[in-house]
């Protein structure tokens, strides 16, 4: 097997560089070329993430849906985090292994580790797998939704953390998208 290239029976560990990764976003300018471009149909870009998906409401994964796939990727990957936190960006979402056909994530994603379509998911900052709504202490807070094209499947411990994914990333990003949604408690 070549090391990096296939996850064995879901999501297990793999060396991986500590380097960031510094290839660049896909160039629009390039002759071709598409951009990564990600969406929710629940909130528009900067604007409010509706309660249903905080920690106040339902605390169900948006819907989100993309566009502008490379066509070398091989994998997608998304980290959503709150850098307004606190204590310093705060992550509420981790997944990896997207299939690079697939072009949207329904509503309420289960909390399970390993998805049927083989969409892994990590850990989050609340210590749980799947998604944690939005629930800021105080003020307005800015939930980044990133999305990644990489160039290969992940093959990295099951249930990693978002520095974990970020290490097994490195170097692999063909593209990057951010969405950015805010919350604030009532």
């Amino acid at each position: 097997m070549v090391a990096g290239l296939l996850a064995c029976g879901g999501c297990h560990a793999r060396p991986s560089s500590t380097h960031a990764d510094a290839r660049p976003t896909v160039d629009p300018s390039s002759p071709g070329s598409t951009v990564l471009r990600l969406r929710s149909a629940a909130f528009l870009e900067g604007h409010a993430i509706p309660r249903r998906y905080t920690g106040d409401g339902a605390d169900v994964s948006p819907p989100l849906h993309w566009t502008g796939v490379p066509s070398s990727t091989r994998s997608l990957a998304l980290v959503v985090d709150d850098p307004d936190a606190p204590g310093g960006t705060w992550v509420h979402w981790v997944l990896y292994n997207i299939p690079p056909t697939q072009s949207r994530l329904p509503e309420g994603i289960p909390h399970v580790p390993t998805l049927p379509d083989g969409i892994c998911q990590g850990r989050n900052d609340f210590g749980r797998i799947g998604w944690g709504g939005p629930t800021p202490p105080n003020g307005v807070h800015h939930y980044h939704f990133h999305l990644y094209a990489l160039d290969q499947i992940l093959s990295i411990k099951a249930q990693p953390t978002r520095t974990q994914l970020n290490l097994a990333m490195a170097h692999h990003v063909l593209a990057r998208a951010l969405l950015v949604g805010t919350y604030t408690r009532r």
